[in-house]
């Protein structure tokens, strides 16, 4: 699987963004989806999860009731909707595939996309 992140930007704080992470391969249903960023100077942390079908999603307290993912399986893209971005959101964005159902493990993922970054001006 390979995995291609778009959507990043610079975007004014309260503002919104929406990534994509478009997929090849045509088992893309069968992986559990999850987005993971990686702010300067800081360890790559969880952000949000969903399962093979999409009717499970897990998020990190920091993000929960801003980001919303979603997935739609017959264009193998996954989303990340991000509403009322904070300067603590500014990172480089990775989305990741895992073989298990749902996840919030990097160390379970085994396919990564290259990264897009999301800058938030105060």
């Amino acid at each position: 699987v390979q995995l291609q992140a778009s959507g990043g930007g610079l975007v004014q704080a309260g503002g919104s963004l929406r990534l994509s992470c478009a997929a090849s391969g045509r088992t893309f249903s069968r992986y559990g989806m999850g987005w993971f960023r990686q702010a300067p100077g800081k360890e790559r942390e969880f952000v949000a999860a969903i399962s093979w079908s999409g009717t499970s999603t897990s998020y990190a307290d920091s993000v929960k009731g801003r980001f919303t993912i979603s997935r739609e399986n017959a264009k193998n893209t996954v989303y990340l909707q991000m509403d009322t971005l904070k300067a603590e959101d500014a990172a480089v964005y990775y989305c990741a595939a895992t073989t298990m159902i749902i996840s919030v493990s990097p160390s379970s993922y085994v396919y990564w996309g290259q990264g897009t970054l999301v800058t938030v001006s105060s």
